[in-house]
């Protein structure tokens, strides 16, 4: 094989090889903080009403948020009725004794209780973070079945209340609740968006077909790279709605979510918009660097997040129809960019072969 093409396809084989390397981490995580649901959890209310006492759900409705501004303490009581968490301007903590400490801990609950679990004990608190905010699992606010509700099962294609849910708090010697709701959501046809990613792709990658060394060749290297900057920019706005989509609080745990949660999908984004700058810049190698960038980001950023085409409620901050754009320019873009490159070194690789001469007839 041509070396140009060879590492072409060794750079493309330990891409492949890091996506499957990190597959297991990330499938991990995943149990925490899905990819996307059809159910839709919202807060409809907090008490006591007490300004600095809020709620909200993040994660895809995944987990349930709640911050105590206050200058007393307020408490999560768990399933059999037991303290859970006390948060308060001492920070948050949980009581190991609570069965809800160990089953919130995974979105199934499956996890496995300790012996010292036990909701008629005393508390025995412990401290988990030493801000006003905690965050959790919590069994009431999701759907837990694999079935769905019978209403939905029966007419899939229009909305449906699951019903309603409390969660019980107790500040000092007042009780209350943070109250919301738990809606099936119909998912979206992904079949328009795989439409659009396939036909992205195909005319991103047709570029690769303009002769190198031409004017057509020219404009065709600068088209794909400024589209592959496009999808550079796309993922670096999909990984900051994912990122404001956990919860993180203000600036800094944005920019900390990014740099840990995130940090993949982001580099990828941001390689993909340098490659793009490389190739419209017309420096050495712009076909190689293009093929490299488009295989990250197709992996990284397009395939990691597919779940946004089919479901309803995707784990991004944002309209949903925006999130799918986003996904989908990725994806086009950078899988275009593999074609276009490898089809240009594949050109220049014949071009540079020598032109056999016939021998001379004696």
């Amino acid at each position: 094989m041509i070396a140009p093409l060879r590492r072409a396809a060794l750079v493309l084989a330990v891409a492949a090889t890091a996506l499957l390397t990190l597959a297991g981490p990330a499938a991990a995580h995943g149990a925490d903080a899905p990819d996307g649901t059809d159910y839709r959890a919202t807060i409809s209310g907090v008490d006591p009403d007490r300004p600095g006492l809020t709620a909200r759900m993040v994660e895809a409705g995944a987990r349930l948020e709640l911050t105590n501004d206050t200058a007393a303490d307020v408490t999560v009581l768990g399933y059999s009725g037991e303290p859970y968490l006390r948060i308060g301007p001492g920070g948050v903590y949980e009581n190991t004794r609570s069965p809800a400490t160990y089953l919130n801990r995974t979105l199934a609950g499956e996890t496995r209780l300790r012996a010292e679990a036990n909701p008629a004990a005393a508390p025995d608190w412990r401290r988990i973070d030493d801000g006003p905010t905690a965050r959790w699992h919590d069994q009431r606010t999701l759907w837990r079945d694999d079935a769905p509700p019978a209403a939905v099962a029966a007419d899939p294609d229009r909305e449906h209340r699951v019903r309603d849910w409390t969660v019980p708090l107790r500040a000092g010697d007042t009780t209350g609740a943070v109250r919301g709701t738990l809606d099936w959501v119909p998912p979206p046809d992904p079949y328009p968006w795989w439409v659009a990613a396939t036909l992205g792709f195909l005319l991103i990658g047709a570029a690769g077909l303009a002769p190198g060394g031409t004017a057509a060749g020219v404009r065709a290297l600068r088209a794909v790279g400024a589209l592959l900057a496009v999808g550079g920019a796309a993922t670096v706005a999909l990984t900051v709605a994912r990122a404001l989509d956990t919860g993180a609080p203000g600036v800094g745990g944005t920019l900390a979510e990014l740099v840990t949660g995130q940090i993949w999908t982001l580099l990828t984004g941001l390689g993909a918009l340098a490659a793009g700058g490389y190739a419209l810049a017309r420096r050495p190698a712009a076909d190689f660097v293009l093929a490299l960038a488009g295989a990250c980001l197709t992996l990284f950023a397009g395939a990691t997040n597919l779940a946004a085409l089919s479901r309803a409620i995707p784990p991004a901050a944002g309209p949903a129809v925006l999130v799918r754009v986003l996904v989908v320019v990725g994806l086009a873009t950078g899988a275009g960019a593999v074609a276009a490159g490898l089809l240009r070194l594949r050109t220049a690789a014949r071009a540079a072969r020598p032109t056999p001469h016939p021998a001379p007839v004696p």
